[in-house]
C-alpha cells in the first residue's frame, strides 16, 4: 500500500513563503500528483495538480504565487507558495492517483497569520 508523508507546515505572516513537500513510499511515475487544502467548515479543494507530462493545473486563487513540482527520482512533490495570504490557511494534503488508485496524506497545518 502506497504511502504518502508531508512536511513544511506551519505559521507564516501574510506576504510570506513556504514549501510543502511529500514524500511518496513507491514510483510516482505515470501518476497525477496534487495538492489539496481543506478550511475549517469548508469542503477539500484542489490547490493544484501536475500531470507525468508536467502540464499543470491551478485553482485561481493561488495563480501567480504557488508553484507545484515532482522528481520521479526521488519520488517526491513539492508546493512552494509565495505571497501566502491569510485565506490559504488550511490543512493541506498530497494527493497521488490514477485511474485506478488514489492515495492522500495524513495532511500538514499551515496558517497565514500577524
Amino acid at each position: 500500500q502506497v504511502q504518502l508523508v508531508e512536511s513544511g507546515g506551519g505559521l507564516v505572516q501574510p506576504g510570506g513563503s513556504l514549501t510543502l513537500s511529500c514524500a511518496v513510499s513507491g514510483t510516482i511515475f505515470g501518476y497525477v500528483v496534487g495538492w489539496y487544502r481543506q478550511a475549517p467548515g469548508k469542503q477539500r479543494e484542489l490547490v493544484a495538480s501536475m500531470q507525468e507530462g508536467g502540464a499543470t493545473n491551478r485553482v485561481e486563487s493561488v495563480q501567480g504565487r504557488f508553484t507545484i513540482s515532482r522528481d520521479n527520482a526521488k519520488g517526491t512533490m513539492s508546493l512552494q507558495m509565495n505571497s501566502l495570504k491569510p485565506e490559504d490557511t488550511a490543512v493541506y494534503y498530497c494527493n497521488l492517483r490514477d485511474s485506478r488508485l488514489s492515495a492522500w496524506g495524513q495532511g500538514t497545518q499551515v496558517t497565514v497569520s500577524s
